[in-house]
């Protein structure tokens, strides 16, 4: 049966509302991954997306809210999916991508808006709270916690040097580099942790 004109036009529109939302949502991710929550400014979010300020609030009601979403939609997508034992070398390739296509940039966008206000402030210690949680679960020591706030703090720090700081040689070096030397040497630590990342003739090991 043909819809009549009053349902195509209601299906149109919500066509173009999900796409326009899903832009906005895109933007952001790349404005506050780039310039962290202060300095990413709702007019240039809605600028880069191709729409205006006051669609940006019709559906997030908010920047606060759409940063929360942001970080739904990256961070915590990334942790309902990724298995615990590929979660530091996935959320670190998703760091060392550069903004490249498709990369998670969640992390990079704790990075940058880290010293924001208390409430940014809570919800990126609550995001690195639950990746901390899912790699202490890859010891079996009774220090777990402390290795999985240890192995956060390693990431972190990476992307720090990297993505932020853009110390070189950190800055420009190969991905699949970096992951074989840095994966490889956490193995002692986090003893789950696939070694297929070790590079050559290194024991990446820890002592207990």
């Amino acid at each position: 049966m043909a819809e009549s004109p009053q349902h195509g036009a209601a299906s149109t529109y919500r066509r173009d509302a999900q796409g326009t939302r899903l832009r906005l949502l895109d933007a952001a991710s790349e404005l506050f991954a780039e310039r962290g929550y202060e300095r990413a400014t709702v007019r240039d979010i809605a600028a880069r997306a191709g729409a205006n300020q006051a669609l940006l609030f019709r559906y997030f009601g908010s920047k606060k809210a759409l940063f929360g979403e942001v970080m739904a939609r990256g961070g915590q997508e990334q942790l309902r999916t990724t298995p615990a034992e590929r979660l530091f070398e996935v959320a670190l390739r998703g760091m060392l991508a550069d903004g490249g296509e498709g990369a998670d940039r969640s992390l990079e966008v704790c990075l940058r808006s880290i010293g924001g206000s208390d409430e940014i402030a809570d919800a990126l210690r609550g995001l690195g709270e639950e990746y901390a949680a899912v790699l202490a679960t890859l010891s079996e020591s009774d220090t777990g916690s402390l290795r999985g706030d240890l192995a956060l703090s390693w990431l972190l720090g990476i992307g720090l040097m990297r993505v932020v700081v853009g110390k070189e040689p950190l800055a420009s070096a190969d991905p699949d580099m970096v992951c074989r030397l840095v994966v490889g040497a956490l193995g002692g630590m986090l003893e789950s942790l696939p070694q297929d990342g070790k590079a050559d003739g290194e024991s990446g090991g820890i002592p207990e």
